[in-house]
């Protein structure tokens, strides 16, 4: 179910997308036609939905659909729901969707959809104030300690991985694990960041989060299999990440003062060394001015680092054989746009998703041949792409290989075709306005969105830099460096 890497990965997922949806907030939304949608939610999970003393429904879901409904044309049905039929009765189409802090797992995805994912949290332990009998997750573990925790929860599974089952002691829902702590029933609660900050935030005398992260995970909105609203909510979400109305809701539900909380590891000078391209604008690139290496990856490694006192040492490498020599750990990290992908995931271990993305097809200005991905793919028009890539397998998929032209690096895909030697270049969104905006008399971005992804680092499989790389992204992201670096580098607004 839950888990909530704090406001700060709150804004995560939708703070990185902010730069590139600009590009969708110009396209039009779907009118939904005062539709109505029937929105299962437990209304016991804050900050996310609750009641208030006065009897009002409150929290971020509440905002956020409302926001999106606005933008869509749709009106909101909210049905209150226990948490542990929820997923099921979406599944079988009792509910147009449900809205909860809900974990996205690849065995969820076997019954139900889920939206992009909203936010990436964490998962941690809550506490009675003045608990001194354990002062971690280790010294917890190692006792005789009680755990409570929702049922039918990723909460739960965490909790018994943890301690296991014996020492387990499972509630209907959230509120009633708190009271029981506070009660000194239990121990402790194993409870999602964000969720638990709000409960402390109600009960700040009696309870607080220790600072062990147990878990990270995503959290999305779902809907049955074959829901027509699911494409429709996800447009309406990356406008809001386009324009800031997404970052002020964050801002109103899950205060920066948190951030506060968050102690990052001290690498204590360690030297990272980091495969990059440089050839990957904005990400990485060179500058033809100054000779010097530049880009978002650059700046962003550099405050990394900064937070968890360590050195990067750049060396370029090719991007074909990236990924290999990072799982063979010829390379401590890779940073150079690389997709989230499961298969890849067998190889190397990848960062929490700092940005999330799209893909398109660049053209030359004045193409007037094709003017749609369709249009390209009736033709008998020609793709430049950059090999080994998933941008080169979206390009197989939409015109075939034999009318693909691979290249080594994105910088020559993108010289043919201003040379004419290739029709068209599919490439990463973000990437592609980098291009666009070194060669604004040559090149455009067609509107179309062939794929959403998500980018990440990339690390050998048993690296002990990933946890302190992610808690320093999320701090970033909760202080508003990462927008910053994203408005810079990204083009975002917001």
């Amino acid at each position: 179910m839950r888990v909530l890497k704090r406001f700060i990965t709150v804004a995560v997922l939708l703070l990185l997308i902010a730069p590139y949806a600009a590009v969708l907030a110009d396209s039009h939304l779907p009118d939904l036609g005062g539709r109505t949608v029937t929105v299962a939610t437990e209304n016991s999970y804050p900050p996310f939905n609750f009641i208030e003393a006065s009897g009002e429904a409150r929290g971020w879901d509440y905002d956020t659909l409302g926001e999106i409904c606005a933008r869509l044309n749709c009106e909101l049905e909210y049905i209150e729901t226990g948490w542990e039929g929820m997923i099921v009765a979406v599944s079988n189409g009792e509910y147009d969707m449900a809205a909860g802090g809900i974990t996205i797992t690849d065995e969820r995805k076997e019954i139900v959809a889920f939206s992009t994912g909203y936010i990436d949290v964490n998962q941690r332990m809550m506490v009675r104030i003045g608990e001194d009998r354990f002062a971690d997750a280790e010294d917890f573990v190692s006792g005789d300690f009680v755990i409570a925790v929702q049922v039918a929860t990723t909460n739960y599974i965490a909790a018994e991985d943890l301690v296991g089952e014996d020492r387990l002691v499972a509630f209907d829902s959230f509120g009633f694990a708190v009271q029981a702590l506070i009660a000194g029933d239990v121990d402790a609660v194993v409870i999602d960041d964000v969720a638990g900050q709000g409960y402390v935030g109600i009960n700040e005398e009696d309870i607080k989060l220790l600072p062990d992260i147990l878990v990270t995970q995503e959290l999305g909105f779902i809907y049955p299999l074959d829901s027509e609203i699911a494409g429709p909510i996800d447009a309406a979400l990356e406008s809001m990440m386009a324009d800031g109305t997404l970052a002020a809701i964050n801002a109103q539900w899950f205060p920066p003062a948190a951030a506060d909380e968050m102690m990052l590891p001290d690498l204590d000078g360690r030297v990272i060394t980091v495969a990059v391209e440089n050839a990957y604008v904005p990400f990485n690139f060179i500058n033809e001015e100054t000779g010097e290496a530049e880009g978002w990856d650059y700046d962003a490694l550099a405050e990394i680092c900064g937070r968890l006192n360590c050195v990067p040492e750049y060396i370029e490498a090719s991007w074909e054989g990236m990924i290999i020599a990072v799982s063979n750990g010829e390379y401590d990290m890779a940073a150079d746009g690389i997709t989230i992908k499961e298969e890849r995931k067998e190889l190397v271990a990848f960062s929490m998703g700092y940005v999330e993305l799209s893909q398109r097809i660049m053209t030359r200005v004045g193409e007037a041949r094709f003017a749609s991905a369709a249009e390209l793919s009736a033709g008998d028009f020609v793709v430049g792409v950059q090999v080994a890539t998933t941008n080169y397998w979206t390009a197989v998929e939409l015109v075939g290989e034999e009318r693909i032209v691979g290249y080594d690096s994105f910088g020559f895909a993108v010289q043919a075709l201003i040379a004419g030697d290739v029709d068209a270049v599919v490439m990463d969104d973000v990437a592609g306005q980098g291009y666009v905006g070194i060669n604004a008399e040559d090149i455009k971005l067609l509107p179309d969105l062939l794929t959403d992804e998500e980018l990440g680092f990339i690390f050998p499989l048993d690296s002990d830099l990933v946890e302190p790389f992610n808690a320093a992204l999320a701090s970033m992201v909760a202080d508003g460096s990462l927008m910053a670096l994203n408005n810079k580098w990204l083009g975002g607004g917001g």
